[in-house]
């Protein structure tokens, strides 16, 4: 049977309880405003009954409050992360897009690459073709030609500064990747602290997933969250959890108080994956000097975003298949010769191999080289082939030797990233400037000035490491090759008339072939950046070439007729199906669709984040009306316990004070 006193002990706990859930109302409401706040409430339960042993059987006991619990989702927070990832990849991307295409743009305000062409194509060649012996018009159109190598000079400069800032972007995102995963290790210990002893550590745990969303936006996140167990009785809950985040497809950044922090580490001028990379770009390695795979598929977030526009190639990295091994003629170091069947590495104009030196992937091991040569030659089975031999770096570089197992085995240097990034559109000036600068040249070389001298080059590149210009000799043609071929089987028809046509060629195959080093004055050395007119012809514009035959008379300008039809002709030059004067079409095509792609996507993942932060926060978010609703009823619960109290009070007041002797 319970005491007399069993109902205020009633009237009690539901006291308890409503005040417990006024105060977490007010609590509520005072952080309506506080970003990441999870809206709270009081979890109760009905008290065990007593057994009175009465007809009855049990009489409740009254409320328990059980706990002050966050009500959050954690389905919507996964979505939630999983979504702000891709709109800080695309914001990125959408950023320096716009930065590219403004770079490319020819508005009329700015003098863009179809005013520029169209000045030394068209109005300095049609002044030429009036007076072809002039040295005034002459003069004209050298320095319209000075003006196309300053637009591609400064062209290459801007996009050049834009890889180092995407590069310096990526040290401070790694920068803040380490400030919240140290962050969030020092929350898991404290909310574990706090948890140990059954209390909810709510405001930490806000806090927490505050910091995660904030991490979401620069890096692909995988959150997990599981109980620790005591090992010596597997039933019993110890209230401390294992919470957990792991990036890039499965890597560990924070285990518990644990965090594994990244760091960069800038690439020494031997490391340089492609040629036109600027010097001091990074690496990411983990603090336990792990190299960090920043070339992931499963990357994403800000940071891959970045990477892709610092190096994105369009997949265009060198790759082909180890075929001989073998050591230079000093026997200093190992040489490996690659064959490769891409046709963006057969033509040398396309080539964006480093030229100072990088590393190769042989099969599943890394090797250091210092340069390579290019060959353009038939095999014993007369098929064309196109070889890169590699000589490899010192021992201080390489511990392992090169061995005949290598042979077989895949080569590779670079990632494979499917983006159109900066070295991808420097590679395209590159080849442009390279390919019309042969044509160009060549036919200004095929004639003479109004002096009767034999003509010479326009274009060429200045040496990064002196004065002087390259000369572009015919031995670095391997463009010319097939040409060559052709003489050859000439030659051994015209001393042999009793070889067939078949035979000379064979002859001819066997013993033609271009070789091409990369420190020759080859045309794969122009680019760009270095790309000049030549010192002489800025000195002297008379050795300037009008026409073909030294016997014509100074006004022929049959030699000017081929280089205007150079800008329209495709037979003459063709740049990616198009002729020479459709540069700027075939590049701000692609500008322009990633640009669009990175606008549309940018926003359509900002739209849908902002659907499921909305549906989450319909859950966890503090409402105001609710939250007066809930006031005005906790209110009325604590009156009406108070006025229980009070009620028993006169009660007991009667039982003892007024009842008996």
């Amino acid at each position: 049977m319970p005491s007399q006193f069993f109902g205020l002990n009633i009237a009690y706990t539901g006291l308890l309880a409503n005040n417990a859930a006024l105060n977490t109302t007010s609590n509520n409401i005072a952080n309506v405003q506080t970003e990441g706040f999870s809206r709270q409430q009081v979890k109760q339960q009905a008290a065990s009954a007593l057994r009175v042993f009465q007809t009855y059987g049990c009489a409740g006991a009254g409320v328990e409050t059980l706990a002050i619990e966050r009500v959050r989702d954690e389905f919507y927070d996964g979505r939630y992360w999983d979504t702000n990832s891709k709109v800080g990849e695309y914001g990125q991307k959408q950023y320096y897009m716009e930065q590219i295409e403004t770079y490319f743009d020819d508005n009329g305000v700015n003098a863009g690459f179809k005013t520029i062409f169209d000045q030394l194509m068209t109005t300095g060649l049609q002044e030429l073709l009036k007076d072809p012996g002039s040295v005034s018009t002459k003069s004209q159109f050298i320095g319209y030609a000075g003006a196309l190598a300053e637009y591609f000079n400064g062209l290459a400069g801007n996009l050049e500064k834009l890889q180092k800032d995407a590069n310096q972007e990526i040290k401070l995102r790694v920068d803040e990747i380490n400030s919240l995963a140290g962050e969030i290790a020092t929350l898991n210990k404290q909310i574990n602290t706090i948890e140990l002893t059954g209390v909810n550590a709510n405001e930490l745990r806000d806090r927490r997933a505050l910091l995660v969303d904030q991490l979401s936006e620069i890096v692909d996140v995988d959150v997990t969250e599981v109980p620790i167990i005591d090992a010596n009785n597997p039933e019993r809950t110890t209230g401390s959890n294992r919470f957990m985040i792991k990036i890039a497809g499965g890597q560990f950044l924070v285990d518990g108080t644990e965090y594994n922090g990244l760091e960069c580490v800038a690439r020494e001028s031997y490391e340089r994956v492609n040629q036109t990379d600027v010097d001091g770009l990074y690496d990411v390695y983990w603090a336990n000097g792990q190299k960090f795979n920043l070339y992931n598929q499963s990357l994403g977030g800000a940071l891959r975003g970045l990477m892709e526009i610092r190096d994105g190639n369009n997949s265009e990295n060198f790759r082909g298949v180890v075929t001989d091994t073998g050591v230079t003629p000093d026997g200093a170091h190992d040489t490996v010769t690659v064959k490769i069947g891409k046709a963006y590495l057969q033509d040398l104009n396309k080539c964006n191999l480093s030229h100072t030196g990088g590393k190769i992937t042989l099969g599943n091991q890394e090797f250091y080289y210092d340069s390579w040569s290019y060959e353009r030659s038939y095999d014993s089975e007369g098929n064309e082939q196109f070889l890169y031999t590699f000589t490899m770096s010192g021992r201080d570089k390489n511990p392992a030797r090169i061995t005949n197992d290598r042979v077989g085995k895949s080569a590779v240097s670079g990632a494979d990233i499917s983006y159109q990034g900066v070295p991808y559109y420097m590679n395209q000036m590159n080849e442009w400037v390279r390919t019309f600068s042969e044509k160009f040249n060549d036919i200004l070389t095929a004639g003479v000035d109004s002096s009767g001298e034999p003509g010479i080059h326009m274009f060429t590149g200045d040496m990064a490491t002196s004065e002087e210009q390259f000369d572009f000799p015919d031995g670095t043609r391997y463009d010319l090759f097939l040409d060559k071929v052709q003489e050859k089987k000439e030659e051994y028809m015209a001393a042999d008339p009793a070889l067939t046509e078949e035979a000379a060629l064979a002859l001819a195959k066997q013993n033609t072939k271009v070789t091409v080093d990369v420190t020759d004055d080859s045309y794969y050395r122009l680019t760009a950046s270095n790309f000049n007119v030549l010192g002489a012809l800025v000195l002297d514009p008379t050795r300037l070439a009008n026409r073909y035959d030294e016997g014509d008379g100074v006004e022929q300008t049959d030699l000017l007729q081929d280089l205007k039809d150079l800008a329209t002709n495709k037979d003459r030059m063709s740049y990616r199906g198009c002729n020479a004067s459709e540069f700027l079409q075939c590049i701000l095509s692609d500008v322009a669709l990633n640009a669009h792609r990175a606008n549309t996507f940018q926003q359509s993942y900002k739209d849908v984040a902002g659907v499921i932060d909305t549906q989450r926060a319909s859950i966890s978010g503090v409402d105001e009306d609710e939250e007066a609703v809930n006031l005005v009823k906790y209110q009325n619960g604590y009156n009406l316990a108070s006025k229980m109290i009070q009620t028993l009070t006169e009660i007991y007041d009667r039982l003892i004070l007024q009842t008996g002797v």
